[in-house]
């Protein structure tokens, strides 16, 4: 059996629903999800501002690259496009493997150009650390430590204050 914790972000049309819709798609390995945050951009300051969770999933057959075939499903089921011009920039949704653990509860260590485990970037973005967080209060990524020191330490504490919890949305199925 493997674990994943998988970052949704929305940032285009129906935020709210892109992201209710991905956590649908993914509702036969759901375990747990997060709150909703409303997160400014990262990376490109010119676009909308996002909405973000995380969600927890588990699948007795699944490997660390089937969790990346899983996240891209779901982007392609959304009509994701992307702008190899501007890489951060806007998307109906964004489905990202950040962690994977192996069915001995080991982390997934892969330095992979399509499938880097951890997440190469995850320790700099407080959008998945903080949601994260609602899911695995003592939760620690990978080579990185515990995510209350990452998001009270710089640089992650001024971009934390910027998120902004949305208790008003839920990420319930729409079926």
């Amino acid at each position: 059996m493997t674990r994943a914790v998988l970052s949704l972000g929305s940032n285009l049309g129906d935020r709210l629903g892109e992201l209710r819709r991905a956590v649908a798609a993914l509702r036969d390995v759901l375990v747990l999800t997060s709150g909703v945050y409303e997160t400014p951009p990262w990376g490109d300051p010119d676009q909308p501002a996002y909405l973000n969770a995380v969600v927890l999933v588990v699948d007795p057959a699944a490997g660390p690259r089937d969790w990346l075939t899983r996240a891209r499903a779901v982007e392609d089921a959304a009509g994701r496009v992307r702008d190899p011009a501007r890489r951060y920039g806007p998307r109906s949704i964004d489905v990202d493997v950040v962690t994977v653990w192996d069915d001995r509860d080991e982390p997934v260590l892969r330095d992979d150009p399509e499938l880097t485990l951890p997440h190469p970037r995850a320790h700099l973005r407080a959008f998945v650390l903080r949601p994260w967080l609602d899911i695995q209060p003592y939760g620690r990524l990978p080579g990185h430590g515990w995510l209350t020191d990452l998001l009270n330490a710089a640089p992650l504490a001024d971009d934390a204050v910027a998120l902004r919890p949305r208790p008003d949305m839920t990420l319930e199925s729409t079926g």
